[in-house]
């Protein structure tokens, strides 16, 4: 392995896998205490001042010189309105940063399910041609995926260190199914800068710190005008004759969320953030309990109103 530069240009570049960071930006979005989406023109500051310390130079001079963005997605035709909205939004953030963007069309299993293939191998591929032609100092990988170690070894020959940023988290989705997202080992094993992301985010000083915050977008209240046009509004008006049901929050999204009811054995209800009746929308959190009344949606399904926060579920930090 080469001996760090201690003066000179230090040149970064920054490979995403895509589906894996979407999933741990809606992670932070949806289900983590945080509520908010990572920015990337904050990670890219991170990452600046991490490969500063790794390589015993000044700021200013370890810089991005190169970004890219792998990812699969639908095509427009099978896309709605607010999925191609996002898709857009999303790339005008990764062109102001300066990311190149190369996309898929995801296909459809025999089972239905959406499939994402040879992106691993389209990154793999670029990565390599993009250092051996430009000789960048240190690659940054933002992945978890066990298939990039032949890459991180073909490119440590060339000179050039990996960084890599990764994320482990576990949570419970809306439907009350147990995801979890775990780094390969073998991975974390041969990069030469193996950054846990999730422990930097969740450590007792992360709350103070500038450069951990600033990895995030400030959070956005809901408008009313996109939810009546994104989300499923529901009719108060076809409640039950005033019944009181009680259930705790399974999962606060954005302008919307999920209860799931005291009565074991019932679905998880939606709820319309416009719904909450005491208290704030954006005050609710996983495991608040709430009682509310039976409506429903114009899809013709129950769903919770007249959402009444009762109590919150509290941890104890050790």
């Amino acid at each position: 392995m080469n001996t760090p530069k201690q003066d000179g240009l230090i040149k970064i570049a920054v490979f995403y896998d895509g589906n894996y960071f979407y999933k741990v930006s809606n992670y932070y979005s949806y289900y983590h205490e945080r509520r908010a989406r990572i920015s990337v023109s904050g990670l890219h500051e991170f990452i600046r001042h991490r490969v500063s310390e790794y390589e015993h130079a000044q700021v200013d001079l370890c810089q991005i010189v190169d970004a890219h963005y792998f990812k699969g997605r639908i095509s427009a035709q099978e896309a709605n309105n607010h999925a191609l909205y996002n898709d857009r939004v999303f790339d005008d953030i990764l062109i102001k940063e300066g990311v190149a963007t190369h996309y898929s069309l995801l296909k459809t299993s025999p089972e239905g399910k959406w499939q994402e293939k040879g992106i691993d191998v389209w990154l793999a591929l670029e990565a390599f041609e993009q250092v051996y032609n430009k000789r960048f100092d240190v690659l940054v990988l933002i992945t978890c995926d066990g298939d990039y170690v032949p890459l991180v070894r073909k490119l440590n020959t060339l000179g050039t260190r990996v960084m890599l940023l990764s994320w482990d988290f576990q949570y419970v989705n809306n439907k009350g199914d147990k995801k979890e997202t775990r780094t390969s080992g073998d991975l974390l094993n041969v990069v030469n800068y193996p950054i846990s992301m999730h422990e930097e985010i969740d450590s007792r000083t992360s709350k103070t710190s500038s450069e951990i915050n600033n990895l995030f977008y400030k959070p956005a209240e809901p408008r009313p005008s996109d939810a009546k046009e994104q989300l499923t509004q529901i009719k108060t008006d076809d409640a039950t004759d005033g019944k009181i049901f009680k259930g705790e929050i399974l999962s606060v999204l954005e302008g919307y969320g999920f209860i799931t009811p005291e009565d074991e054995g019932k679905e998880n209800l939606f709820f319309y953030y416009g719904e909450v009746i005491e208290g704030e929308f954006k005050d609710l959190k996983s495991g608040d309990q709430v009682q509310y009344e039976i409506g429903k949606s114009t899809k013709g399904e129950d769903a919770a109103v007249r959402v009444k926060f009762l109590n919150r579920s509290t941890t104890i930090d050790f």
